[in-house]
């Protein structure tokens, strides 16, 4: 049955190309595209909360975005199934366009989670920065699936469901920290936003980035509900989060805990031992919290995408803040973690000055050329035009890094006895 919610507009893919007679609708297409390559196989070994392969319990980025996906299609069907709703059976929100979505949204992200984004923002601060949605878009419009970098050639309707910040790096100014996208990439946003440029009032920074797709906006929610959630399953599970910890950051807080509140709830979790059933009746509360409001704006007009918000029950929204700063607080902050970000930020400094010195400055090497990188990474950075090309380059090859191959990378380079002809494969 056709969907009217998406038109022409929509579908067209960023190439101007058409989908021939493929059996699969343009969404399916997207799906398939992210799912078959090896960047998103690399999310397995890439830091969630824990570094990946300390435990094999804990989330990756991998199982992180599959559980993102999960949730983000079942907030489409929930939508759909309302029947004071604006959706219907031939009008709603596609949900193999939303697991696209989910699926792809961390892809940008480097080795050591939101430590190794932080440290190669600061080492690419003289070439337009890096940010982990930026380098999504980078990856989806310039560099996977095509053998000729071209990148995967998204519908609008992806491309834009992915791009949670609209910002350009220098519209920021001095550097920004992060919620950005590369300069480079005014031509993507400019053909998602469909040649439209952006009214007054959306100036750049916090108040553009709430100007989001619909699907866009659902898979935020789904980014939420997980992290919120799933993230207090694995913290507890490694033992860095525990009743007395929450009794003494609850008072430090002045928040309740009392029975029938959130942290209450969670603590008779812990007791009870039923985590993970607690997280999950929490999931389902999270999605069943949405609505649709009607919305009208700039490009409301051209599409359904932008013709509607999503509204979550205040009272689960603020739930939701209450778990994230719980986690943030005392997990992220603590010292165990802070030691591994720390590990982890320097094996990427130390990599990158050694790279830098050899590929972006092309300094000999004790006047030596040592070849470190693979053949076809290195043809490519040396032919860049410009060591801002070839900076960007090489923070290509950091950011695809899993963690263990960043590790083993750092142990060929600076550990005397580590290495071997096996090790070289990576």
């Amino acid at each position: 049955m056709l969907n009217r919610f998406y038109g022409a507009f929509d579908t067209e893919r960023r190439s101007g190309a058409g989908d021939g007679t493929d059996y699969r609708t343009p969404f399916q297409i997207d799906r398939d595209r992210v799912l078959h390559t090896p960047t998103f196989r690399r999310l397995q070994n890439k830091t969630q909360v824990f570094w990946s392969g300390e435990y094999d319990f804990y989330r990756t980025r991998l199982t992180h975005s599959l559980e993102v996906a999960q949730i983000g299609k079942s907030i489409s069907y929930w939508l759909k199934s309302q029947r004071d709703g604006p959706l219907g059976d031939d009008f709603f929100i596609d949900p193999d366009l939303i697991e696209a979505v989910c699926l792809a949204h961390d892809l940008g992200h480097p080795p050591f989670g939101h430590a190794g984004e932080r440290t190669l923002n600061h080492l690419m601060r003289e070439h337009g920065g890096f940010e982990g949605n930026a380098q999504t878009l980078r990856l989806l419009t310039e560099r996977i699936f095509s053998a000729r970098r071209s990148g995967m050639d998204p519908t609008r309707a992806f491309l834009d469901g992915v791009l949670k910040y609209k910002s350009l790096w220098t519209e920021l100014g001095n550097q920004p920290e992060h919620h950005f996208i590369y300069d480079s990439q005014h031509a993507h946003l400019d053909w998602a936003m469909g040649g439209n440029d952006f009214p007054l009032e959306l100036s750049p920074g916090a108040v553009r980035d709430q100007f989001k797709s619909i699907e866009c906006q659902l898979m935020d929610w789904a980014d939420d509900t997980a992290y919120s959630l799933n993230d207090l399953s694995d913290s507890v599970r490694a033992g860095f989060l525990n009743i007395e910890k929450i009794e003494a950051w609850a008072e430090k807080r002045g928040e309740s805990i009392g029975e029938g509140t959130p942290l209450g709830d969670l603590m008779k979790a812990i007791r009870r031992k039923r985590v993970d059933p607690f997280v999950g009746k929490r999931i389902g509360k999270y999605i069943q919290s949405t609505e649709l409001v009607s919305d009208v704006n700039f490009l409301s007009a051209s599409t359904n995408r932008y013709r509607f918000r999503l509204a979550i029950d205040p009272t689960i929204k603020a739930e939701s803040s209450l778990f994230k700063r719980l986690a943030f607080e005392v997990v992220f902050l603590s010292p165990q973690l802070k030691q591994l970000e720390h590990k982890g930020s320097r094996m990427l400094h130390q990599l990158w000055e050694v790279l830098g010195e050899r590929y972006i400055s092309q300094h000999k090497i004790d006047g030596q050329n040592f070849q470190l990188l693979p053949a076809d990474t290195a043809a490519e950075i040396e032919a860049a035009p410009d060591p801002a090309g070839r900076a960007r380059l090489v923070c290509d090859f950091l950011a695809g890094m899993t963690d263990g191959y960043a590790a083993r990378t750092y142990k060929r380079l600076f550990v005397p006895d580590f290495g071997s002809i096996g090790d070289l494969i990576g």
